[in-house]
């Protein structure tokens, strides 16, 4: 890309990301604040939800999925023609609804018109079913101006035209036996019942036969609008093809929702803001513009959550919040390499180019994995956990965008600025990089140490288990929560009193500001209607109004059942999946088993966790087990791909001092990463609710978690992988060292010999000579005198 082009584009995303702000907060022309854009789950809006189980023993598991899929239109149809806007009909596992009215306060009410059971029929008086909801073409309500207020018009079939001729021949004939009673009161013999079930939606009396294929339902004074619009959507909605019973439902109030998200919202921005600082301290301008996409990938998150209509639920904004850790890594692996290659003398334009081209396929293949972890959470958990899931979709894919694509326009902007400099990139005047950590550690020979500490907190963890088991929450266990405002401190044993003839044996603790609110749990499943006389009794002692109740739920034993089976499936698949892509990318099993354990590791740490401290063991147990799985994933990944990377770099170092090298070079990007998602959940943790605490604090034990077994467990459980395969390949060199000395050493002995030999030859070949004969010594004779 061209340097003009760059600059144009680095002006043009400043641009969108303070007018994208202004907008988002204030408005502009037609575009609305994004807090009136987006949709609210129940906890931030208030409302009713009802789980209904579906009787589909027998069926097989195709008959259960058509059945399940016809129930929900049905049920879909019921509730938008009641006026409830925005109302969702979801299936759940195999054989349940859910159903989320925004808005309803009154559940008793708003169960009863959907209908608990929920088949359609119509009767005579003395019982017998001469129709179905399915013979009904359609009702609708319409002015009586003849009796005054609304009526009732129906409209039928072919088939339910002869059928309804029939029964009203019978009816009008007054010879019917009536059994059938209405509020103790038997209906008039010539009455046509139509019951929702054992429910008498209505029992009007007939005087001729109807041969007609529509007809009409009066009665004196009229019926009310609402009454009139209520009852046509039930007998419009047909006859279901399975009965129904109510499995869980809850009432939630508007105001502490409310109350949570303005929290939240407050939370997430301190979050944010102290991410932003870190990241300025750490990386100087690299981390401004870090920070700037960072404030893009927000919007992005948010708004594309608005244009898909997508349900945002306090534990969507923890996931938004993590979200943030996560986009942050992206940025600190391409800042890290960056860092990494000024440090080894290159240019800031060479340094820019190549450590973004280096960090590239670690980014994708970090964020992949936690993908394939989250989609996994989304096909597998609850209305509740698929708020989550979604929301952290959403956010690994802005994050890949805004670190990949925004980060690197802007950074090579400022490499080929005339005022880059070493200190703008996190790294001295000299060129050397600012690390938190400088000391060069020896991880693989200490990794016994690890080994055994990782084993005594499993183990203390499943003693724990096994002497005090879960404390498993009514998600699990089935039961009632009943959360009021009492309006001041009342002492918990004079809430027992007021609701002893209940006979509920409940636990009843404090929580919100001042203790004023109690939060009433009891193992025992109680109806809607029982759980609204508790609520009556209340409030009636102590003069309470309608809105001093915040929550009211009732969780079915079945579902429980399916939230741990779920929670399983959910961890094993995502872990093959991972497995999978592991192994295509790493092209060995090595990389692929050795992460996978770490994430084994972390869940039976987790599990520690909740038995040794007595955390509540809940719905949103499932989902920080699987975010930590992804975030484990993750962070392994990012270590994994610089050992493979060093591996092809460093070829005759032995296995260990590639992987101690490795982990040290990461070592920074791991702290630097946790602590980024630590600070940015922090204040959720600290300022929202109970509830959402639920969620952040397991996460934070997950993420400080997955960051150890991601250095001291996975990278030394490869090194044991590769030991055998190190240890053979150095005996094969010693062994071809060995032949390589011995076939020099029988070289040298043959050529000595062959020497000795040729010396031998030559000696027998040549004459011998006579030696020369003694000259015999000459004596001097004395000369005389």
């Amino acid at each position: 890309m061209k340097s003009q082009v760059r600059k144009v584009l680095s002006v043009v995303i400043i641009a969108v990301v303070i007018l994208g702000w202004c907008a988002s907060i204030f408005g502009m022309g037609p575009v609305k604040k994004i807090k009136d854009s987006l949709n609210y789950g129940l906890d931030i809006n208030g409302g009713v939800f009802v789980v209904m189980q579906a009787d589909t023993k027998g069926m097989s598991p195709s008959k259960t999925k058509t059945v399940m899929e016809q129930t929900r239109e049905v049920i879909n149809k019921r509730v938008n023609a009641m006026g409830i806007s925005e109302a969702t009909v979801s299936i759940e596992g195999t054989n349940r609804l859910r159903i989320e009215m925004p808005g309803v306060k009154d559940a008793d009410t708003a169960i009863k018109r959907i209908g608990k059971t929920a088949k359609l029929k119509f009767t005579l008086a003395d019982g017998s079913e001469v129709l179905s909801g399915s013979d009904v073409k359609n009702a609708a309500a319409a002015v009586d101006s003849q009796n005054g207020g609304y009526k009732i018009t129906m409209k039928f079939t072919g088939a339910g035209q002869s059928k309804f001729a029939q029964a009203t021949e019978r009816a009008a004939s007054g010879n019917v036996n009536a059994t059938v009673e209405e509020r103790g009161q038997k209906v008039d013999p010539t009455a046509i019942v139509i019951k929702l079930d054992d429910d008498i939606l209505t029992a009007p009396t007939v005087r001729e036969k109807i041969d007609n294929d529509s007809c009409e339902i009066t009665r004196n004074g009229g019926f009310s609008e609402e009454e009139a619009s209520q009852t046509a959507a039930l007998i419009r909605g047909g006859a279901l093809p399975v009965s129904l019973t109510e499995a869980q439902s809850s009432v939630e109030s508007a105001s502490i929702g409310a109350n949570a998200l303005d929290k939240s919202i407050v939370a997430g921005a301190i979050g944010l803001g102290l991410v932003f600082l870190l990241m300025l301290f750490m990386y100087n301008v690299l981390g401004l513009i870090a920070d700037v996409a960072l404030a893009l990938y927000v919007l992005i998150v948010l708004w594309v959550m608005a244009g898909m209509g997508a349900v945002l639920t306090l534990p969507g904004i923890a996931g938004i919040v993590l979200g943030i850790g996560m986009a942050v890594d992206a940025n600190v692996i391409i800042f890290s390499r960056i860092k990494e290659e000024i440090g080894q003398g290159r240019s800031i334009r060479v340094a820019v180019s190549t450590g973004f081209k280096h960090a590239l396929t670690t980014v994708l293949d970090s964020q992949i994995t936690t993908l394939i972890a989250t989609i996994v959470l989304y096909q597998l958990g609850s209305t509740t956990v698929k708020g989550f899931a979604v929301t952290l979709m959403i956010s690994i894919l802005a994050s890949i965008f805004t670190a990949v694509v925004i980060s690197q326009i802007m950074v090579g902007t400022l490499a080929e600025s005339r005022f880059a400099r070493y200190r703008f990139f996190g790294c001295n005047n000299d060129g050397t990089p600012r690390n938190f950590v400088k000391k060069q550690f020896h991880f693989i020979q200490h990794r016994k140490i690890f080994y055994c500490a990782s084993a005594a907190v499993i183990l203390c963890g499943l003693v724990f288990l096994g002497v005090r088991g879960f404390n498993y929450g009514i998600d699990f266990t089935g039961g009632t929560s009943i959360e009021m405002n009492m309006g001041q401190k009342v002492s918990i044993p004079k809430v027992e009193k007021t609701i002893s003839e209940f006979k509920l044996d409940p636990s009843i603790v404090y929580s919100g500001e001042g203790q004023k609110n109690v939060i009433i749990k009891t193992t025992k499943g109680l109806t809607t209607p029982q759980r609204k006389a508790v609520t009556d009794k209340i409030r009636s002692a102590y003069g309470l109004g309608e809105k001093s109740i915040i929550s009211s739920q009732e969780f079915g034993a079945t579902v429980g059942k399916e939230i741990r089976n779920n929670a399983i499936k959910s961890i094993l698949i995502a872990a093959f999946f991972m497995l999978l892509y592991i192994i295509f990318r790493f092209k060995t099993w090595k990389y692929g088993v050795a992460a996978i354990a770490g994430i084994g590791h972390d869940v039976l740490v987790m599990i520690a966790f909740y038995a040794i401290f007595g955390v509540t063991v809940n719905n949103p147990f499932i989902a920080a087990i699987l975010t930590i799985v992804g975030y484990s994933i993750n962070d392994t990944i990012v270590i994994f791909d610089r050992v493979r990377e060093n591996r092809h770099i460093m070829r005759n170092t032995p296995v260990g001092e590639v992987l101690d090298t490795s982990i040290n070079q990461t070592l920074n990007r791991s702290i630097m990463t946790s602590l980024t998602t630590v600070v940015s959940i922090i204040p959720l943790l600290v300022m929202v609710s109970g509830t959402l605490a639920q969620f952040v604090l397991p996460l934070m034990v997950g993420v400080l978690c997955g960051t150890y077994s991601s250095i001291f467990l996975c990278s030394p459980l490869y090194y044991e992988f590769n030991r055998s395969a190190e240890r053979s390949r150095y005996q094969q060199q010693q062994k071809a060292k060995e032949r390589i000395e011995a076939k020099k050493a029988q070289k040298k002995a043959q050529k000595k010999l062959e020497e000795k030999t040729e010396e031998q030859n030559v000696s027998k070949e040549a004459p011998v000579k006579n030696p020369a004969p003694k000259k015999k010594p000459r004596h001097k004779k004395s000369k005389k005198k």
